[in-house]
């Protein structure tokens, strides 16, 4: 194993146009390919490519395609429950954590690649990757962007178009850019799921 393909999960920086690298990338692209080309029909068939493309996958996990992933989800590990809308996008070139039940809308990106500021490094393929973790039961909204490193804690919601930058606690709405807490998620929500509307509990199945 090259010195750079060490130094994928390290959060060193490392140059990510290493020919090993870009050999294993590529194989795991071709499945990911494959997925995005499936079938509504073929759902059997979406299921077991994503049991090969993710490094985990819990039950009841579906992403609409077109996925778009760095390393075709080698590097994802996804709870059960979880639903990606489309164009989901994961730069994955190091791990990324969901948990149960957690929703993403239409075009969100996970990016947990970055490059060093100076040009003479980025200039040769200079990169550094940190880990993201988004809890469970989180909603993310459409167009969210969830930026190297950060940490988004159980049952938040991210707003759509958020640009989230640094870690979120967990039980809160967060919204914005940069991504800050709005307020916590409170007895009003167990009374209103959107604006004026109410829960009527006794018409849900």
């Amino acid at each position: 194993m090259s010195k750079n393909m060490d130094k994928l999960h390290s959060g060193e920086v490392y140059f990510s146009t290493d020919e090993e690298i870009l050999k294993v990338q590529a194989k795991c692209l071709e499945l990911q390919y494959e997925y995005n080309l499936t079938r509504p029909s073929e759902m059997e068939k979406r299921t077991e490519l994503l049991n090969k493309m993710l490094a985990e996958v819990g039950e009841g996990c579906y992403i609409e395609p077109p996925l778009h992933a760095n390393w075709g989800g080698h590097h994802l590990h996804f709870g059960k429950g979880i639903y990606a809308n489309f164009g989901l996008t994961c730069v994955d070139d190091t791990h990324i954590y969901v948990g149960d039940y957690t929703k993403f809308g239409p075009n969100v990106v996970l990016a947990t690649a970055g490059h060093p500021i100076l040009p003479e490094l980025r200039e040769k393929g200079a990169q550094y990757n940190m880990p993201i973790h988004i809890g469970k039961c989180c909603w993310l909204g459409a167009g969210a962007i969830v930026l190297p490193g950060v940490t988004i804690g159980d049952y938040s919601v991210i707003g759509a178009g958020s640009v989230v930058t640094k870690d979120i606690p967990s039980g809160v709405v967060a919204v914005g850019n940069p991504c800050r807490v709005l307020r916590p998620i409170g007895e009003k929500d167990k009374e209103y799921y959107f604006k004026d509307r109410k829960i009527e509990y006794d018409k849900l199945s």
